[in-house]
């Protein structure tokens, strides 16, 4: 089995407007299912595209299935068989020995801001940039299956 460990932080966008921000790909996110127990996503991002099963988070860990599959298939997928989405701009900024991945919502969800870190072990610790805030890693209303049936411009 493979376990995701990732924490999730609303992102100060004062602070965050100030960052030189690296190059940064648009990703088109659809879900086939949006049950807590077994979430099923299909992501397409410059040219790529991936098939992910998560299962039910417990803190900030959960069982993840992740397989590459071809462009044109996650397209179909995206069309045919999602039954929500989410579209953001990702960011994957270094900071501290580590990899933040900050998303910033397009459509119904503009205005969000987030940034994810994935650690090897729940207790691990990192550095946290300035611009990082609040912890959501727990409040399900910011997981992105949430956020493509409950928008973030509907709260």
């Amino acid at each position: 089995m493979k376990y995701e460990i990732e924490r999730k932080f609303l992102v100060k966008k004062d602070l965050w407007e100030k960052v030189e921000k690296p190059n940064a790909e648009i990703y088109r996110q659809g879900y086939i299912s949006t049950e807590p127990e077994r979430t099923v996503r299909v992501r397409a991002a410059e040219g790529k595209a991936f098939l992910t099963i998560k299962g039910i988070s417990k803190g900030a860990r959960r069982l993840e299935y992740e397989y590459e599959i071809p462009f044109a298939d996650a397209n179909e997928l995206l069309y045919q068989f999602a039954v929500s989405s989410v579209d953001k701009i990702r960011y994957k900024v270094n900071f501290g020995g580590k990899v933040w991945e900050v998303d910033e919502y397009l459509y119904n969800n503009s205005g969000l801001i987030t940034a994810e870190i994935e650690l090897e072990s729940e207790d691990e610790e990192f550095e946290m940039p300035k611009w990082v805030g609040e912890e959501v890693t727990d409040d399900a209303r910011y997981f992105n299956s949430n956020l493509s049936v409950n928008p973030f411009n509907k709260w």
